[in-house]
């Protein structure tokens, strides 16, 4: 299941493609559009930042802005660095140790074709697909 984390992350970057013109942004106009509280915004933004997705400046005239074009962010890579990993079982986690029963096991190859469907999915949508999505008005959960 997708957390908070991952949804408002996204809803996050799309706000900030959605609104860019080159300037920064400031969080408290992300938050007040995206009704999300400004202390959990403050919560993810330093991961975003980190991750290189976002930049910004303090002071007079500052906030945040994209690094790169909304075509370039994927889903599956925001839902990542929100998320951590998104195996649907433990032993397809990065750095699982190996399962002594993978080679006997009747169910492994679901978990990961499951995997591989929403990986490749999510890997396929972009911020800039979202921003050209038609909507009858502008929410997003």
């Amino acid at each position: 299941m997708i957390s908070t984390k991952g949804r408002y992350s996204i809803r996050i970057l799309l706000d900030l493609a959605q609104h860019r013109n080159g300037q920064f942004i400031p969080m408290k106009d992300v938050a007040a559009r995206q009704d999300i509280s400004l202390k959990y915004i403050e919560r993810l933004t330093p991961a975003l930042k980190a991750a290189g997705l976002i930049e910004s400046v303090h002071g007079i005239g500052g906030g945040y802005r994209l690094t790169r074009e909304p075509e370039d962010y994927t889903l599956w890579e925001i839902l990542l660095l929100a998320e951590g990993d998104l195996a649907p079982v433990a032993c397809l986690q990065k750095d699982a140790k190996a399962c002594a029963r993978a080679a006997e096991c009747r169910t492994l190859p679901v978990w990961e074709g499951y995997y591989r469907l929403t990986r490749e999915y999510f890997s396929g949508i972009t911020l800039a697909d979202l921003l050209d999505a038609p909507t009858g008005d502008n929410y997003v959960i």
